[in-house]
């Protein structure tokens, strides 16, 4: 992680992820491969590898999906309306429509990777069409919204995702699309790592207009 987790917001940051991790999917963190003599601790977000409930692989990028999450809920953690619809500047996108964006990106990859469709069905588009394109219509429609009407909304994305998850296995997360990225070969594994790299490259987003809003302290975001 970057400079905010170091020394003291390290420490604290490793606290408030045990708590987040606990009600994010209700997962047990149980590793299916140990050795005699790792002395980590068996219950921790801190742990990449394969996941009790889980294929190997799917229980590795679950664990790296949910340690992202974890810090994306640590950057917004007591955020105010006013703070989730602070804009910037007129080409800006909100902290609200961005982590709206991530559970509607999320919505798409389930659509993608579990029912094999290239697109929303017409009550998703009309569910999560501002929220995919942002934009004037983000700017314009996401907004009034408090904190846990967002966290509500991502929990039940990823909920939904991890339930999925659980019916299939390594082959699966393998299987390849012909053209997906860049018209490309892509797997299901490297899609949904997407998912993963995409809530980071917001949650850097999300940091930097944190460290913008009215009133707030300088630092080193």
């Amino acid at each position: 992680m970057e400079k905010i987790i170091k020394g003291a917001g390290r420490r604290q940051f490793i606290k408030s992820t045990a708590v987040i991790s606990t009600g994010l999917t209700g997962l047990a963190w149980f590793p299916q491969m140990s050795r005699a003599n790792d002395k980590l601790p068996v219950e921790s977000i801190h742990i990449i590898g394969p996941k009790e409930g889980f294929s190997p692989q799917i229980g590795t990028l679950v664990s790296m999906m949910n340690w992202m999450r974890t810090a994306v809920l640590h950057s917004v953690a007591n955020m105010k309306k006013e703070d989730l619809d602070y804009l910037h500047d007129a080409k800006s996108n909100t902290i609200g429509a961005m982590l709206l964006h991530l559970a509607a990106t999320e919505a798409f990859y389930q659509a993608n990777t579990f029912e094999g469709r290239q697109d929303y069905n017409e009550k998703e588009k009309a569910t999560w069409g501002a929220a995919m394109t942002l934009g004037d219509e983000g700017r314009n429609k996401i907004k009034g919204n408090n904190l846990d009407y967002y966290l509500a909304v991502l929990k039940e994305t990823r909920e939904k995702t991890i339930a999925e998850f659980k019916k299939r296995d390594d082959k699966w997360l393998m299987a390849t699309d012909p053209a997906f990225f860049d018209s490309q070969p892509t797997n299901n594994y490297c899609k949904w790592f997407h998912v993963c790299e995409h809530e980071s490259n917001h949650n850097g987003q999300i940091k930097w207009i944190r460290s913008r809003l009215p009133g707030a302290k300088s630092g080193n975001e």
